[in-house]
């Protein structure tokens, strides 16, 4: 008589409670693996301000722990960037060192991981502890927009979570220009080639719905100088010393 092989038991989903984040939790520390994302968080974040796109309610971060209870212990992810369209005012004096969706605002609407040149740790649908990135994002969270952007490989991906399939992610489609709209922030999102702060590489960049890149500031200061310039010749050729 063949012994049966033993079954292999079916883990039941954790039990989701949204939580403060206890004082003493020690946040994970984890050092950045792919030396382009603290800059390509930055630019992100940069265009939305230099465009006025920023509200003082709206939360913005890169690195910074988002929490859930799973199974009565905080779970905290830290994505490269994300967004949440409007969270509750913390008492003065007070510092925002993580985030509970629900208790402290609305939901993350979106998150962004920058992939690094190794095992893509980032893209883990593990379900059990310690629980994968995508998991956490996708089934915890339930994050409507998912980016993902590997700078070794200039490959730009966006999922959406899609209720139709379970309520699982889906990856979508650029448009023609290779750019994917980001319906949360009413933007797209693509790549662009070019220098920032000494840094020439491939950046990722928002364009309105009209196709206008958002410019960071800096871009917006340089063409200011230019206008003011382009005045001041003018002035001169009437003959007016534009500093009189």
């Amino acid at each position: 008589m063949v012994a049966s092989k033993p079954r292999i038991p079916i883990s039941s989903p954790p039990v989701v409670t949204w939580e403060p984040l206890s004082s003493d939790f020690v946040l994970p520390d984890d050092p950045v693996e792919n030396i382009q994302q603290p800059p390509l968080a930055a630019a992100l974040t940069d265009a939305l301000g230099a465009n006025q796109r920023l509200q003082p309610d709206m939360l913005i971060g890169s690195n910074f722990g988002l929490v859930a209870t799973l199974d009565q212990k905080s779970v905290v992810k830290a994505p490269d960037w994300f967004y949440v369209a409007q969270v509750n005012p913390l008492p003065e004096g007070a510092i925002r060192r993580s985030y509970t969706p629900y208790i402290e605002g609305e939901p993350v609407s979106v998150v962004m991981e920058f992939l690094s040149d190794g095992d893509y740790g980032e893209l883990s649908v593990r379900s059990s502890p310690p629980y994968g990135k995508l998991y956490f994002y996708e089934q915890i969270l339930q994050v409507p927009t998912h980016v993902t952007y590997d700078p070794y490989k200039l490959a730009l991906e966006v999922r959406q979570l899609d209720s139709s399939a379970g309520g699982g992610y889906q990856l979508r489609s650029p448009d023609s220009e290779g750019r994917f709209w980001i319906p949360e922030l009413g933007l797209n999102l693509g790549l662009w080639y070019g220098e920032r702060l000494g840094s020439t590489m491939y950046w990722l960049r928002w364009w309105d719905e009209a196709g206008n890149l958002l410019l960071w500031s800096a871009e917006q200061a340089d063409v200011e100088r230019h206008r003011a310039e382009v005045l001041a010749a003018k002035l001169r050729e009437l003959g007016i010393e534009p500093d009189a």
